[in-house]
C-alpha cells in the first residue's frame, strides 16, 4: 500500500507529533505510515482521512502484489 500522508500532513501543517495527538497514536505509528513500514488499520485510516477531511482513498493507495495478481 502507497500513501499521500505526509502531503496531507504538510497540507494542514502539523508535525508528526500533532497528528499522532489527533489520531490517537503516537509519534512513531505515523513515521511508519509514512515511510510504507506499517499499513493502518481501518479505524486508524477513517480516523485520518476525517482529520483531513478527504476520501480514505485521497490518502491510501492500495497497489497489488506482482506476486498475488493471479490469485
Amino acid at each position: 500500500m502507497e500513501n499521500r500522508l505526509k502531503e496531507h500532513r504538510a497540507r494542514i501543517n502539523v508535525n508528526q507529533t500533532t497528528l499522532g495527538k489527533m489520531a490517537g497514536v503516537s509519534r512513531q505509528t505515523i513515521s511508519q505510515i509514512e515511510r510504507g513500514d506499517y499499513s493502518p488499520s481501518v479505524t486508524l485510516a477513517l480516523k485520518l482521512a476525517k482529520i483531513f477531511q478527504v476520501p480514505v482513498e485521497e490518502i491510501f493507495i492500495y497497489v497489488e502484489d506482482e506476486e498475488n495478481k493471479d490469485e
